[in-house]
């Protein structure tokens, strides 16, 4: 009976031959493999059980046609088919501002993001399986998640509302720098988090899209700053009345900027947490209050080192800008920093919450309260002082001295 064996080998043990006897059967074995699938795909369905199976035999089958290369060159089709279709639909017009392009395209992809949310956590099924496979599998994490949630809603609504300012000439400038800097965020977070977490060692080609993603935001923030600010009109007597009043004279600002300090605080605790520092309030902080920003898929890390690092700065350039009047850069530079620590908050805090987080990384019962106030606290101290500058931009306006207001006068 040995001897037959030998005799009459299995094609499936000389797999692991020398590289001669090897390619054969492996070629042999792939036409068997496509040939199952394809009657799989072709097999009459009689009864649920046997729909399912048939169902899941065609996905895998189409899973195994696709390769990384190809999930890559099938997004990048998608993209250049949608800008080209919306630049057959202007044609007709004059002039377009470059700008329908990047959120037309992008609101696209935030439908795309909004899909794959709604399929992680089992609303729909068998949209963006391959994608996941061979393009993105990150996007399967908690974190993820709640950022596609944020793409598909938030930013959405922004940019068709943006879309809709430019068709009836109406000014989308302070709307377009919320975005910019929640879009910004997004990406500065998402893609440090890829490379150095625990997906950092199977990246895909379709991870390149993600610079595409980061570079038309920052284009588009550049753009708009370069553009005039929408402001009311204000008398100069005003402007000035209002910038004589210190910060006590403010209690709104000087709300706004106790605010701000407890924010560089609570920055500078969560950064030291995620650098390991070994001291008793960082340790019981992560083991206590926040152990998501222990879990391995370093997104949570990498987001309070970027609070550390930029969001810190900007804090304590804002507190200067509610203690010293005529800083007009307050009105654009807090719109962006709003809209990028709103999406990064709901992010930490959706992430840390979602049933994919594993267990031991969660909010524990007995500090959820306290968690959740901290953060969304956190999360609110930009969008106040955003708002506060939109509503009263009197005290972050530019006075013209009155010789030179004058003498412009006299020469009209």
């Amino acid at each position: 009976m040995s001897q037959e064996l030998k005799l009459f080998p299995d094609p499936r043990a000389l797999l692991g031959g020398t590289l001669s006897e090897k390619k054969p059967f492996q070629r042999f074995l792939g036409h068997l493999e496509r040939i199952d699938c394809f009657m799989a795909t072709r097999k009459p369905a009689k009864g649920l059980q046997q729909q399912k199976w048939c169902g899941e035999q065609r996905r895998s089958c189409h899973q195994r046609a696709l390769t990384p290369g190809a999930v890559l060159v099938f997004a990048m089709a998608s993209l250049l088919s949608v800008f080209v279709l919306l630049h057959l639909a202007v044609l007709h017009r004059k002039s377009v501002d470059p700008l329908f392009y990047v959120f037309a395209v992008l609101a696209s992809t935030c439908v795309v993001g909004l899909t794959n949310a709604l399929e992680q956590d089992r609303y729909i099924s068998g949209f963006v399986d391959f994608y996941l496979q061979k393009g993105e599998p990150y996007l399967g994490t908690a974190y993820c998640i709640m950022m596609c949630y944020w793409e598909g809603i938030v930013q959405f609504i922004l940019q068709l509302l943006m879309v809709r300012q430019m068709s009836s000439g109406r000014p989308y400038r302070s709307m377009g720098l919320f975005w910019a800097g929640s879009a910004i965020a997004n990406q500065v977070v998402f893609i440090p988090g890829i490379v150095i977490g625990k997906y950092g060692t199977s990246l895909y080609p379709a991870f390149w899209l993600n610079i595409l993603f980061l570079l038309l935001p920052v284009w588009t923030a550049v753009d708009l700053l370069r553009r005039p600010r929408e402001l009311p009109v204000i008398p100069a007597d005003k402007v000035e009345a209002v910038q004589m009043k210190g910060l006590l004279l403010r209690p709104i600002d000087l709300i706004l900027t106790l605010a701000l300090l407890v924010a560089m605080a609570f920055t500078v605790l969560r950064g030291a947490v995620v650098l390991d520092c070994r001291h008793d309030i960082c340790f019981s902080y992560i083991y206590h209050y926040e152990p998501y920003l222990k879990d391995n898929v370093a997104f949570p890390k990498v987001m309070m080192l970027v609070f550390l690092f930029y969001g810190l700065p900007l804090m304590a350039a804002c507190v200067y800008g509610l203690c010293t009047p005529g800083c007009t850069w307050m009105l654009d530079w807090t719109l962006l920093f709003a809209g990028a620590m709103t999406q990064a908050q709901w992010c930490h805090i959706g992430g840390s919450l979602h049933s994919r987080t594993p267990f031991t990384y969660r909010i524990p019962s007995d500090a959820w309260w306290p968690v959740m106030w901290m953060n969304l606290l956190y999360m609110a101290a930009p969008l106040m002082l955003a708002l506060r500058c939109i509503i009263r931009p009197d005290f972050f306006m530019s006075v013209v001295p009155k010789g030179q207001a004058n003498h412009e006068k006299k020469t009209q």
